[in-house]
């Protein structure tokens, strides 16, 4: 008799889509995967293991030399995971149980996303990510149409408004973001990569930019209320980012980064005063009113 999913308990669902997740994104999946993350008996994980198996045939592979089931070539996935769930439990560790809709307890509505990347694509990078190999892409980019190209993926970034890989580009031979979204077809790389490849040469990915934000002294009457929003300490919010990510973070708070807080606009509320903390950042053509006041001088 054949097994059903939904003849299962809801906690074994839970473990069957903890071994998908593993094995579709990351590539492999352990014993030790179950029992840490559920705190069950090693005998129960392998039983784990061995059901989804039986639901999913060709989706598992078992390497005996390290001891580890692996992602199989005709790999089929079992559960409808949205890629906003994937994207949360790849970067924020929670999230992994079954995919299921759940009521509300409040009335509420989530973020729209306009911007879904393929799991099929994203799923290559994630586990290229994951044991340091190069990739191949076809590439949609802004001003030269469909690309192609090999790239070394190692992080990926939320700008707020979409999802990036970072990752050493061949072609330019630079490290680079490439929304994910605009990925539309990824596979494996042969070869080693190489010493200049590797995320620790990426200048802009390493180097902690601290930025000092204040109320905007000219769009805001009433500072106090800004400083409370944003959780100041006197007057100020401090943060520190990744130079790679800052034009995104300045332009997703909309932070005034013209010399003199010049931009009248009731979407900024904030005033970058540390303004010489971007020298040498490189992604500063979003950063609100900072390229118009370089060219003004």
């Amino acid at each position: 008799m054949a097994l059903d999913l939904q003849a299962l308990t809801q906690a074994q669902r839970d473990r069957l889509a903890l071994i998908e997740l593993r094995v579709r994104f990351l590539g492999e999946v352990r014993r030790q995967d179950l029992f840490g993350r559920f705190g069950i008996q090693a005998a129960a994980a392998s039983r784990d293991l061995a059901t989804y198996k039986d639901l999913a045939p060709g989706n598992l592979d078992y390497d005996s030399k390290n001891k580890v089931y692996v992602r199989a070539n005709l790999f089929r996935p079992l559960f409808d995971f949205s890629p906003a769930r994937v994207l949360t439990w790849l970067t924020r560790g929670y999230g992994d149980q079954e995919p299921v809709k759940q009521r509300p307890l409040i009335a509420s509505e989530p973020a729209i996303e306009i911007n879904d990347p393929s799991l099929d694509a994203l799923s290559v990078i994630t586990r290229a990510i994951h044991r340091r190999s190069a990739v191949h892409i076809s590439y949609r980019a802004v001003s030269s149409g469909m690309t192609s190209r090999v790239i070394v993926p190692f992080a990926l970034a939320d700008s707020g408004s979409r999802w990036h890989v970072r990752a050493y580009d061949r072609r330019s031979q630079e490290f680079r973001d490439f929304v994910l979204a605009r990925i539309a077809d990824a596979r494996f790389e042969s070869g080693l990569i190489a010493d200049e490849e590797l995320p620790e040469h990426d200048i802009q990915w390493n180097r902690i930019v601290e930025l000092e934000m204040v109320p905007h002294p000219a769009n805001m009457s009433n500072p106090d209320t800004i400083e409370a929003e944003y959780g100041m300490t006197d007057g100020m919010l401090v943060s520190r980012v990744r130079a790679a990510l800052v034009g995104y973070m300045l332009r997703r708070w909309n932070v005034d980064c013209t010399p003199d807080h010049s931009l009248r606009g009731g979407e900024n509320h904030l005033w970058l005063k540390n303004r010489q903390a971007l020298y040498g950042v490189t992604n500063l053509i979003l950063a609100p009113g900072y390229a118009e006041s370089n060219q003004q001088r």
